[in-house]
């Protein structure tokens, strides 16, 4: 649950910069403040280097990682924060947890109810009354592209080996920058300043910080259930938009968020 605080936090500093900065200047800033975390974290734990399959599994995260951080960027600079973060992420959670069901079979009766009420609340506090607008269904568009693409990261960095924590999500991280670089090349703009956008270095530290907290969670509980809890995420974008950016929530979102709570006391029974 953890994690879901800090990427929520993250999520919300990625969009904001994405307001300042094309969202590959943005995803290439916060994949490097992310690697200077992770680098200096695993030289601090002395983690020695992942496996070939390790860094296998690491490039397939980064590269769905990448995908899902540059279209979420994008479709929260277009506003509608409590509709789009919410989307992304009952779009992210449904892979891990067919994923889960195939290989691990069911959980518990209480988990599975758990699940259930998961994907309610996250659909309700998707609900927005805004849905005619042009960039609000680009934002959706884009909602769904960033939840494949995190769901992809959920599942891929899980099946690192286990014990293995910064160097794997470093090797993910810095295919994320490559392909950040490779986009900005792509479309002709230019490369960023370390110091251009604050918010996106930080919105690297955070994201990084959720990714870390979510791959500790999956080597001591299920990978569906740590996806899921990781999933709640938007809850902390939608009050911090609430509070910060003034944005809207109805008492049908204000539900959902009381929803997902209940969701996250039935999958830990």
């Amino acid at each position: 649950m953890v994690s879901a605080v800090v990427w929520g936090s993250g999520d919300f500093s990625g969009g904001q910069a994405a307001r300042k900065s094309h969202q590959y200047q943005v995803l290439m800033l916060a994949a490097l403040s992310g690697m200077v975390v992770l680098t200096l974290s695993a030289l601090i734990r002395g983690e020695g280097m992942p496996s070939e399959r390790s860094i296998f599994w690491a490039v397939l995260a980064g590269s769905a990682g990448a995908l899902g951080m540059g279209a979420l960027y994008r479709a929260l600079s277009l506003g509608h924060t409590a509709s789009v973060a919410p989307t992304s992420a009952i779009t992210c959670a449904a892979l891990p947890v067919l994923y889960g069901l195939i290989t691990a079979g069911l959980p518990k009766l209480t988990q599975l109810a758990g699940f259930g009420l998961a994907f309610i609340g996250i659909w309700l506090v998707s609900r927005s009354a805004s849905a005619g607008e042009q960039n609000f269904r680009e934002g959706m568009i884009l909602s769904f592209l960033s939840g494949i693409g995190f769901g992809g990261f959920f599942i891929f960095i899980a099946l690192v080996d286990k014990g293995q924590v910064f160097f794997p999500i470093l090797v993910a991280r810095t295919v994320t920058l490559i392909i950040a670089l490779i986009m900005l090349g792509v479309k002709h703009l230019r490369v960023p300043g370390l110091t251009s956008n604050p918010i996106a270095l930080q919105a690297g530290v955070l994201d990084t910080g959720g990714n870390v907290f979510y791959l500790l969670a999956t080597q001591f509980t299920r990978l569906d259930i740590a996806a899921l809890l990781s999933s709640f995420y938007p809850a902390m974008t939608v009050i911090l938009a609430r509070f910060v950016l003034k944005e809207k929530i109805s008492q049908t979102q204000w539900g959902g968020m009381v929803v997902c709570l209940v969701a996250l006391a039935l999958m830990t029974v």
